[in-house]
This record gives C-alpha cells, sequence and structure tokens, in this order.
C-alpha cells in the first residue's frame, strides 16, 4: 500500500484514464460513452476497486490515502481552467451587456425551476435527505458544485458525479436537442442552455455553433456557479433539508 501513496499516484492515474478515454473517444469517431471524462470516472474508479481487492483494505481507504493526494493537485487547476471561459465572454461582452437582465433572470428562475424538479425527481425514487442535497447543485460546474454540497451536507463525490454525467448527456443529445427544438434560432438561449446544463463541455459545444453562444455558455457557466452558491443553501433550508 505505501507504494502507492505517493501524490503522483493521483496526477498519473488521472492522466491515464483521461488519455485512455481520449483514444478510445477517437477511436470510435465520436461515440458519446467514451466521451473521455466519463470513460476517466469509470475507469478510475474500477481501478481503485481493484487495488483495493488486491491490497485487501476499503476502497475508501485507497482512494482517501493513494489517490487522493495527487487528484487534489488536478482539482485544483479545475477553478483556473473554468475562469479561462471569461476569454469568449470577454470578445462578445457586448451581448452581456446588451441582454444582461434577460440572461439573469432565465439562471435565476431555471435554477429554481431545476432544483424544485430534482427534489420532486428525488423523492419520488426514494432518495434520502443526503442524497438529495448532493443533487441540488449539479447545475453548475464541478468545482463549484461540490465545495457547495458540502457547504450543506450533502456527498460532493455524488455530485460529481452528476455534474459530470450531465455533460455527458448534452454532449450526446446536444446537437439533437438543438434541430430538434430548432434552439439555435435563438443564439441567446442556446448558449444559455448548453452552459447551464453541460458546464465546461455544454460550453465548448456552444463555441462550435458561434461566437454569440459561446459567449453566452460562458456567462451560464459563471453566472450559474454564483446563482447556485446563493439559492442552493437557502432552498434547501426552505424545503426543511
Amino acid at each position: 500500500m505505501q507504494y502507492i501513496t505517493n501524490p503522483l499516484f493521483g496526477v498519473f492515474l488521472s492522466l491515464i484514464v483521461f488519455l485512455t478515454g481520449q483514444w478510445l473517444f477517437k477511436k470510435s469517431k465520436g461515440f458519446f460513452l467514451f466521451q473521455p471524462l466519463f470513460v476517466a470516472m469509470v475507469l478510475g474508479i474500477a481501478i481503485l476497486i481493484i487495488l483495493a481487492k488486491c491490497f485487501d483494505v476499503s476502497t475508501a481507504t485507497v482512494y482517501a490515502k493513494a489517490y487522493k493526494p495527487g487528484g487534489d493537485i488536478i482539482f485544483w487547476f479545475i477553478t483556473p481552467a473554468t475562469i479561462a471561459f471569461a476569454v469568449p465572454l470577454y470578445k462578445r461582452n457586448d451581448v452581456v451587456k446588451k441582454n444582461w437582465l434577460v440572461i439573469l433572470l432565465g439562471l435565476v428562475f431555471g435554477t429554481l425551476i431545476s432544483m424544485a424538479l430534482i427534489t420532486l425527481v428525488a423523492k419520488a425514487v426514494g432518495l434520502n435527505t443526503v442524497g438529495i442535497k448532493s443533487m441540488l447543485s449539479q447545475s453548475a460546474t464541478t468545482a463549484v458544485a461540490m465545495p457547495i454540497t458540502k457547504a450543506i451536507g450533502g456527498n460532493a463525490s455524488v455530485t460529481a458525479m452528476a455534474c459530470i454525467l450531465n455533460a455527458v448527456v448534452i454532449y450526446a443529445l446536444g446537437k439533437q436537442l438543438v434541430k430538434w427544438f430548432n434552439l439555435n434560432s435563438d443564439p441567446l438561449g442556446t448558449g444559455l442552455g448548453l452552459g447551464s446544463a453541460g458546464h465546461t463541455i455544454g460550453s465548448a459545444f456552444a463555441l462550435e455553433m458561434g461566437s454569440v453562444q459561446g459567449a453566452t455558455a460562458a456567462v451560464a457557466v459563471v453566472a450559474t456557479a454564483l446563482v447556485d452558491n446563493l439559492l442552493v443553501p437557502v432552498f434547501a433550508h426552505l424545503i426543511g433539508l
């Protein structure tokens, strides 16, 4: 066990599983289930489970002592990576200045509706209080959602998984949703929807569609993080969680 407790183990494991995901994604010609983040998550968990069996300890122990020290180093880069979305935002700040009220109201009401629906569905499928708390902040990007979940007493690991799955689903269905509902007729709404639902992956997809979509998606990532920080704790308190 002592051989894998060096922080470099967590760093290299993260890189290896992500690069494996990229290779599979390229070889499969963009098959959505091989989206690199999703593959990295599943493959990483599988490796930790195998190591736990080999060393005859719990998976939580392997995660805490072997992976987490290096994983935290990787996690540190998520925040500056998120801030990098200010670049497309800066390039099209004219769109934000013109539509700031619509953007703000859309994200606030969208977040409230999202939390209400999440709570109803979570209760319908029998999730306990911790489970519901863990799902409330998934509209924010992972780097922001996890601390919010911890603050209200949820499980941050569940939140991280939910955020990644959101991104995978948006990547898989984004083009079809835009086509089915003719969403690209409103570039502002398209960008906000992709950014708030798909986070960084949704924003990258929005940027491919156009500069307005990319800029508003970047706004959605940052603004949704702020909105969730303010509304999630209040919403959780109001519904008695």
